[in-house]
């Protein structure tokens, strides 16, 4: 569901196997670790790994949120490919949202830098996240740009000298929500949102632990804890009904 109803998503776990071919990829951010079971009304959550004292849901799905599921997943398994034309023009709506009005000189370009990817070549990091990564950026500009452009330009509180890189740490969010979560969503924008959410946050708790460059995996653990909290509050009912929530300006 949308609009005034609010974002719901459910989780579900996967087997070994099956959890081996939905998230086939790879990264050396140390990110996920941990289990907990979160149940909450209309948004329900298993962590990845199991506990003995964890419940084990299940849930009947309409057919409208089979698509919706199926559709996310197709999402997850598609690789950023540079040859795509699609891909290549879902980049540079990236810039074009980023830097407005500086006109990018090409899809490899030192320009790349300054948003905060390794090189100059983007689809080289895209590896970790796949090509939902890009859309997940893409959304967080386009639907909430006040908060984008504070976190791309490190506009608030008392920042260190050697910052987290702004794209990279995008990409890795993605890919600790993949790993994280295990989803059913009724509406699939619902792991759009919650990964906007999860930015801000994680900018959050940067600034709170005075964190520098060295410290991006320990604050993305706690970045993690604190979503687990939050989805464990009963009563949270849709994504917008998570404290964080608020910390997201359009």
């Amino acid at each position: 569901m949308d609009g005034s109803n609010g974002s719901f998503v459910a989780v579900r776990r996967l087997s070994g196997s099956d959890r081996a071919a939905a998230f086939h990829h790879s990264s050396s951010a140390e990110v996920v670790t941990g289990s907990t079971a979160w149940i909450g009304k209309g948004l329900s959550c298993v962590c990845a790994q199991r506990r003995d004292s964890d419940a084990r849901l299940s849930f009947d799905l309409t057919p409208v949120q089979e698509e919706c599921l199926q559709r996310l997943q197709n999402r997850i398994e598609v690789q950023y490919d540079s040859a795509n034309r699609e891909h290549q023009e879902a980049l540079q709506a990236l810039w074009c949202a980023s830097f407005p009005g500086t006109e990018l000189r090409g899809l490899i370009s030192e320009q790349w830098k300054e948003m905060g990817w390794q090189g100059k070549d983007p689809s080289t990091d895209f590896r970790g996240g796949g090509f939902i990564s890009l859309e997940n950026l893409l959304y967080f500009a386009g639907n909430y740009p006040k908060s984008f452009q504070e976190l791309l330009c490190k506009q608030n509180g008392d920042r260190a000298i050697w910052e987290y890189p702004f794209a990279v740490a995008g990409v890795n969010i993605t890919f600790m929500l993949i790993q994280m979560l295990d989803l059913q969503a009724e509406n699939e924008r619902a792991f759009d949102i919650l990964y906007c959410i999860t930015f801000k946050l994680m900018d959050q708790q940067w600034l709170d632990m005075h964190a520098t460059y060295m410290d991006f995996n320990t604050v993305m653990k706690s970045t993690r804890r604190q979503l687990e909290r939050e989805l464990l509050i009963e009563d949270i009912q849709r994504v917008e009904d998570m404290p964080s929530y608020r910390l997201l300006g359009r």
